[in-house]
């Protein structure tokens, strides 16, 4: 795709904000896509699914991320324990957000939110709300 197609949002601070940015860049261009990629890290592909279909349910969206494994994904910066930590706060978020508004409900299987209370007992718990 030519750069000149690309528009980047960057004033936001959370997914809900990128979301209310970009519709604001886009009016402001009299653009009205009919659908949307969004590419994020790969532990917050349900919850960016969960907020863009809150705001903008009409629109045909696809969500992806860089296609990495676990492993392949940890590295000196994000080391393991920070990424457990921030899925489990992202697994929160998910179950709490539809309620405050922010996102759309989804189901969280029971294996999930077993393995996602487990995890909170073991401590990882520096991300949650």
């Amino acid at each position: 795709m030519p750069e000149k197609d690309i528009l980047v949002e960057n004033k936001s601070t959370n997914t809900g904000e990128n979301i209310l940015f970009t519709q604001q860049l886009l009016q402001e261009r009299r653009l009205d896509p009919k659908s949307f990629i969004v590419v994020q890290k790969p532990y917050m592909e349900r919850r960016s699914y969960a907020t863009f279909k809150k705001h903008w349910p009409e629109k045909k969206l696809l969500v992806t991320s860089p296609q990495l494994s676990l492993e392949e994904y940890v590295n000196a910066e994000i080391p393991m324990e920070k990424v457990i930590n921030i899925m489990v706060g992202d697994l929160q978020r998910i179950k709490l957000y539809p309620a405050k508004g922010f996102q759309i409900f989804q189901e969280i299987p029971g294996d999930v939110w077993e393995a996602y209370e487990e995890l909170v007992r073991l401590g990882y718990d520096k991300h949650m709300i």
